[in-house]
């Protein structure tokens, strides 16, 4: 037996767990974020000085935090994740966006707040929250509806079960997400002595499971029948590193794959069978392909609502067969053939199964090709004095990128110009985080993504709008010497927004960053704020760029150092010409059904056209 505190024990215990997938071998919890405040200084803070086997990063913003443990583990295929320890109140509710966001994009993190009493030695304690007629209801409570596995360890003896069931949650990839372990600070503060058992190395296997054989056997004959096949690849084929597999599989079949936002990368852009982005945000290419499609082949898809265009993209009569490792998600669009399996070995089972079955010959390639002219029509500069555009920027990027870049963002204008427009070169290059389109992520993600793949020069791309909501980390970045890089793109205001309120008769109205008028609207000069100025006094070397001559050589210095740093250039608004490409799908916002202003009458006219398109597949 070990005599030790409950947090002594619990980072003791964290240290000694691994994972394990395909003979490699992974620290589960490789290291803890936190933030100390009265509810964990004393409990986790004194156990993280005094267990030195747990590797520790001091954040500035819980839920950046959150957000950066997010982007190691998605860096780390969810073979590997950290946790994140607060105080109580305030630090434990600033969790939730993050934690919403991991347990969306099915993402590993272990998050560690501080808790109230559980002797209840005063009643309230600091940042309490009493409920009447509940009185073991805590702030924590927040974290139950967005967390896969949430448990309040009240009982010191309480910790080793909970402690085993939150590691199996986190190395299950059909369940993992946020995983919440709330610690009352009496609790974690207390002795108890604990078997040795509970301290041995424990190497947690990741589950590759097998498709079951008559689901397969169904699922090779559609793909034998079906005269217009499309492969929908999602971020389930990268975190499962069924890339190759999702390759031999196409070739074989001669299929088009079209991508997810989290799927966009696991074919290089110019493979043959890959065919862009699909959905609100996807290429003419893919969604016509989707529209005449007599079979759907999802492979690690969701499929929200801007893969779907809301219900309106696949034909009426297209059939679902759906690759997916919960058996929730191969269920979806009422499929009538799931196939409930890892993503890698569900693919290799069906190349095996098709057998000699003829490969289908590529139709797309001519459509392709005009994509690909659109693309390069929006990345051109023709004027290397002018200020850029947003898809310019894109376009000089695209030019001094290679393989071993990774792009990261999240929210804005700049997913959809991404999906639309970004050449991807590696399976991992590109990050954007559109399961929950959380403004703010990029910058900490970054963090993450830096400290899971050092070395490889890492983006993040963000609008001036996503900047205000969460520039913290770059302390962090500062602090721990890492190479970021930042490219802020300042627009002033929420651009895409203020083209979806211009598009649903809003008018743009409170969308844009500027002096109020004497009307009382925000429609008077733009806001003078200097996003440069406040990146360079949190730490980063900033460059400002004005034409894109300038802005070449900017970002090339920028990829170049080893130092963090920041490149701010104020673009100019798109044309035609210049802008991306419309969107190639609907996306269902509801429009006023009844409204005295014209722009919304029409706009309500425009929106019941559409919504007559949208379908169930039953």
């Amino acid at each position: 037996m070990t005599r030790s505190t409950v947090a002594q024990a619990l980072v003791r215990f964290l240290a000694a767990q691994y994972t394990e997938r395909d003979g490699e071998r992974h620290r589960l919890i490789a290291a803890t974020w936190g933030i100390f405040g009265h509810g964990n200084v004393a409990g986790i803070g004194q156990a993280l000085i005094e267990e030195d086997g747990m590797p520790f990063h001091q954040g500035r913003s819980e839920q950046a935090m959150v957000h950066a443990a997010v982007g190691y583990a998605r860096q780390r295929n969810r073979l590997s994740a950290h946790a994140v320890t607060t105080s109580i109140g305030p630090g434990a509710t600033n969790l939730v966006t993050g934690a919403a966001l991991a347990t969306i994009n099915h993402l590993p993190v272990l998050l560690l707040p501080g808790d109230t009493f559980a002797t209840r030695p005063a009643d309230p304690v600091l940042q309490q929250l009493q409920v009447p007629g509940a009185g073991d209801v805590s702030v924590n409570d927040c974290l139950r509806p967005v967390s896969r596995s949430f448990d309040r360890i009240v009982r010191p003896e309480a910790l080793i079960p909970a402690a085993l069931e939150a590691m199996r949650v986190l190395a299950d990839p059909a369940a993992t997400g946020a995983v919440t372990l709330a610690l009352p600070q009496d609790v974690q503060a207390e002795a108890y002595d604990w078997p040795e058992e509970f301290f041995a190395e424990r190497t947690w296997r990741i589950r590759r499971a097998r498709p079951d054989r008559a689901e397969l056997d169904a699922a090779a004959r559609a793909v034998r029948e079906a005269a217009r096949p499309l492969l929908v690849a999602g971020g389930g084929v990268r975190h499962s590193a069924a890339e190759d597999a999702l390759r031999a599989f196409a070739e074989r079949a001669g299929l088009p794959v079209a991508t997810t936002q989290a799927g966009k990368g696991v074919l290089p852009h110019d493979h043959p069978c890959e065919v862009g982005g699909l959905g609100h945000t996807g290429t003419a290419t893919a969604n016509g392909l989707a529209r005449a499609a007599d079979l759907v082949i999802g492979v690690g898809t969701r499929y929200t609502d801007f893969t779907t265009a809301s219900g309106t993209l696949f034909a009426p009569d297209a059939r679902f067969l759906n690759l997916n490792v919960t058996g929730f998600d191969a269920h979806k669009q009422a499929a009538l053939l799931p196939l409930v399996a890892d993503a890698r070995e569900g693919l290799t089972a069906l190349t095996e199964t098709l057998g000699d079955h003829p490969a289908r010959p590529v139709t797309w390639a001519a459509a392709k090709a005009a994509w690909e002219a659109r693309v390069t029509a929006a990345h051109a500069a023709p004027d290397d004095t002018a200020r850029p555009t947003q898809t310019q920027v894109l376009g000089v990027l695209d030019t001094l990128v290679d393989a071993t870049d990774i792009l990261i963002n999240a929210a804005g204008s700049l997913p959809g110009d991404l999906h639309q427009l970004w050449r991807t070169r590696s399976r991992d290059q590109y990050h954007v985080e559109y399961g929950y389109s959380c403004m703010g992520y990029e910058i900490p993600a970054a963090i993450g993504v830096l400290l899971a793949a050092p070395g490889r020069p890492v983006w993040a791309l963000v609008g001036d709008g996503t900047y205000l909501m969460n520039p913290t980390e770059i302390v962090t970045a500062v602090q721990e010497r890492l190479p970021l890089k930042l490219v802020i793109l300042q627009n002033h205001g929420y651009a895409s927004i203020g083209g979806l309120s211009e598009a649903v008769g809003a008018e743009r109205y409170g969308t844009d960053y500027r002096h109020r008028a004497e009307d009382g609207g925000f429609t008077g000069p733009p806001l003078p704020v200097d996003l440069g100025a406040n990146a360079a006094s949190l730490g980063l070397r900033v460059l400002r760029p004005r034409t894109i001559r300038d802005l070449r050589e900017a970002l090339a210095d920028a990829r170049a150092t080893t130092d963090p740093t920041c490149v701010y250039i104020e673009t100019e608004t798109a044309d035609s010409v210049s802008g991306p490409p419309p969107a190639q799908a609907w996306w269902d916002v509801p429009v006023a059904e009844i409204s005295t202003r014209p722009s919304a009458v029409k706009a309500r006219e425009e929106y019941d056209r559409h919504v007559t398109a949208r379908r169930r597949h039953l």
